[in-house]
């Protein structure tokens, strides 16, 4: 989405001009409704971006099969572009649902709509081996020979 979007600058036109013509007894309706809209355009969006990405990996394992490795097999893991791609995601969702928590219930809203963030967030780096992964160590050899008595 580029950073100032036509379409939602319209969205935005209309409901101020239509919380003039009603007034403020109708400001949290108008409010949910552009809300809502501009939590459509950001699926949408993403929606679009994930589509991209998942071709980009479906090409890429079709030219190079060797390499290309199933992030559902075991002892696989999930590299440095997903989790920062959930992260991004996250983030970009974290912008309506922090809105919509905040003008339903105050900071109370606002405060269980970020702790349900960071949950996700993090049930999502500990299921993917945590946030700095350490390479598995060898088992350790002992110096004394097995031969010796």
């Amino acid at each position: 989405m580029e950073a100032r979007d036509p379409e939602i600058e319209k969205e935005l036109a209309a409901t101020l001009h239509a919380r003039r013509e009603l007034g403020p007894d109708y400001e949290t309706a108008l409010v949910d409704s552009f809300l809502e809209k501009v939590e459509q355009r950001l699926d949408a969006t993403t929606d679009r971006r994930v589509r991209r990405h998942l071709a980009e990996q479906q090409v890429a394992a079709a030219r190079n099969p060797r390499s290309a490795r199933s992030p559902s097999a075991p002892g696989t893991s999930s590299g440095f572009g997903e989790r920062f791609g959930f992260g991004v995601v996250s983030l970009v969702l974290a912008i309506p649902l922090s809105a919509i928590g905040a003008g339903n219930a105050g900071i109370g809203g606002l405060v269980v709509a970020w702790l349900g963030i960071v949950g996700v967030n993090a049930v999502h780096a500990s299921r993917n081996g945590g946030l700095f992964r350490q390479r598995e160590r060898e088992p350790e050899r002992s110096t004394v020979s097995d031969w010796q008595d």
